[in-house]
């Protein structure tokens, strides 16, 4: 099966699997692991039957820039994305795994995800419209739909495996982790974050909110996963930017617009999306990916 089909899965004969989410399939091979992204796309926590052309190649490269550019700051699980440097096994494969692999280091996943808030929208809007706090964050009043804060602030999430995942406090997550490890997580989601929504502005994006994932390797700290996609991030185009309405988006904000619009229940099987939803989503994703790093996807390929 192709990995640019849609629902459809991947398997690599020979190459156990561990793992699969919504877009990602998950091998381990000599020791290591093999994080490959498809071309699904989910919305409402439902996989859609389109695939969006170019996607999971966005999401892998994407993740490979970041993680070059975050060097020095943070360690990584990223082994390479080169599948001629992949183990061997994985070689009568090249071609399915071309531009959208990740060989990467075994590590154990924190149990809550990270989020970073420079601007207030998705949940964190609801959330304040309701008590001016966002995970316990006390914000100023009056602030409107896309309002940059004072100060971006961490929001860390439960993992849900089904279903949205739910904010949490700073507190509780202190209670999972332990206190130690989530302040360290904490000032290095923000440190993060920081960096790459200075970056990013240079490049014409606003960095809205963005969610990062660690995993220990022994007593080793490690950024996994992906990392400042549109798929893991709120991207909003710098020179658009409007506060007091939702904003335009570089991610699947475009296709959960038009799902509201039709007369779907938000439960499995997902609707059938239009050609041009299909191509606009995807050149969405290409047009990030070549302002935050100045190069065409096929150039990096």
């Amino acid at each position: 099966m192709s990995l640019e089909q849609g629902i459809k899965t991947q398997d690599l004969p020979g190459i156990p699997k561990v793992g699969q989410g919504k877009v990602r399939e998950l091998f381990e091979v000599d020791g290591h692991l093999l994080m490959v992204a498809t071309d699904r796309i989910s919305a409402f926590d439902v996989i859609l039957p389109n695939a969006i052309p170019h996607k999971g190649k966005v999401l892998t490269q994407l993740s490979a820039f970041w993680f070059e550019r975050l060097e020095g700051m943070v360690p990584h699980h990223l082994v390479s994305v080169r599948v001629d440097e992949f183990p061997a096994p994985l070689q009568p494969f090249r071609e399915e795994l071309a531009g959208r692999s990740m060989l990467v280091r075994k590590c154990t996943p924190l149990p809550i995800e990270c989020v970073v808030r420079g601007y207030l929208a998705g949940s964190g809007w609801a959330e304040y419209r309701q008590s001016e706090m966002i995970c316990g964050n006390r914000l100023p009043s009056g602030l409107v739909e896309s309002a940059e804060l004072p100060e971006p602030i961490f929001t860390p999430a439960t993992k849900a495996t089904n279903g949205h995942d739910e904010n949490i406090s700073f507190d509780r997550a202190a209670q999972i982790i332990g206190p130690e490890l989530a302040e360290q997580v904490r000032d290095l989601s923000l440190r993060i974050y920081n960096r790459a929504r200075e970056y990013a502005l240079e490049k014409g994006i606003i960095i809205c909110d963005t969610k990062f994932e660690f995993g220990m390797e022994g007593s080793r700290l490690l950024l996994i996963d992906e990392v400042l996609t549109p798929d893991s991030s709120r991207f909003w185009p710098a020179d658009e930017f409007e506060p007091g309405k939702s904003q335009p988006s570089f991610d699947k904000q475009f296709i959960r617009d038009f799902l509201e619009t039709l007369d779907w229940d938000k439960a499995p099987p997902g609707p059938e999306l239009p050609s041009s939803i299909v191509e606009a989503t995807s050149q969405r994703y290409l047009e990030a990916y070549r302002l935050l790093t100045g190069k065409n996807l096929d150039e990096a390929l």
